[in-house]
């Protein structure tokens, strides 16, 4: 169904918004966003902008799911050009695809992984399932792969207390891979946005390694031989 005039107005507004938002999150940082800045640059006095957004929590929020979909968007489609049965490589445009994003939107990628905002607590129903689109996809490409017999570590046996939660996260995903699986998974997820990080954030320094993207790539590598696909 088509949108009314209005609804199309409102829309455009939104978008508006997000995008001067993206703005000043560049400019200002995340705990620096003001709404009042917001509705200067669209052209509206403060009061009217209340009436699409209510508060800067709010707008942390939109731009919190707006980064995340971006960040899942870039992911899917790196992902999503290589062939299915080739998971190595997969696995290789799912990091690479976030190194790339992080390093082309450092502000966006910062609000969503860096310095948690002063008095913000971002709402779970609003965040968490666009927030999880990554790591998804990476215990997707896992499970095909355990399914094809393309993993070839050694099984070993999950650990006990963690047991009841990969229970949970499997019935979530509605996945079979086992604790194995996802506990290797689990280490990929937080080595790959560690190092994405330090690079991100300049934890590395300015001349400890010559060639970064060699640096990440030996990393992938690594991670590919913990899980078995190399």
């Amino acid at each position: 169904m088509s949108q009314t005039p209005r609804e199309r107005a409102r829309t455009q507004t939104m978008s508006e918004i997000l995008t001067i938002g993206r703005h000043h999150l560049e400019l200002h940082g995340a705990a620096g966003l003001s709404l009042r800045a917001v509705a200067r640059d669209l052209g509206v006095v403060s009061s009217a902008v209340y009436r699409y957004v209510k508060s800067r929590d709010e707008l942390l929020t939109l731009l919190v799911v707006d980064g995340y979909n971006a960040l899942g968007d870039a992911v899917d489609a790196a992902v999503g050009a290589v062939p299915q049965n080739d998971f190595s490589e997969q696995f290789r445009a799912w990091g690479g695809a976030i190194r790339q994003w992080a390093l082309a939107e450092p502000a966006r990628y910062g609000l969503l992984f860096g310095s948690p905002v002063p008095g913000y607590d971002a709402p779970a129903e609003q965040t968490t399932q666009p927030g999880t689109r990554v790591v998804v996809l990476l215990i997707q490409i896992l499970q095909r792969a355990y399914e094809s017999k393309a993993l070839t570590a050694p099984v070993k046996e999950g650990s006990p207390p963690l047991a009841a939660d990969f229970e949970l996260i499997r019935a979530d995903m509605e996945m079979s891979v086992p604790d194995h699986v996802f506990a290797s998974g689990a280490l990929v997820w937080v080595s790959v946005f560690g190092a994405v990080n330090f690079e991100v954030f300049g934890q590395y320094g300015t001349s400890t390694f010559s060639d970064p993207i060699a640096l990440f790539e030996s990393h992938m590598k690594l991670l590919e031989e913990l899980v078995g696909l190399r």
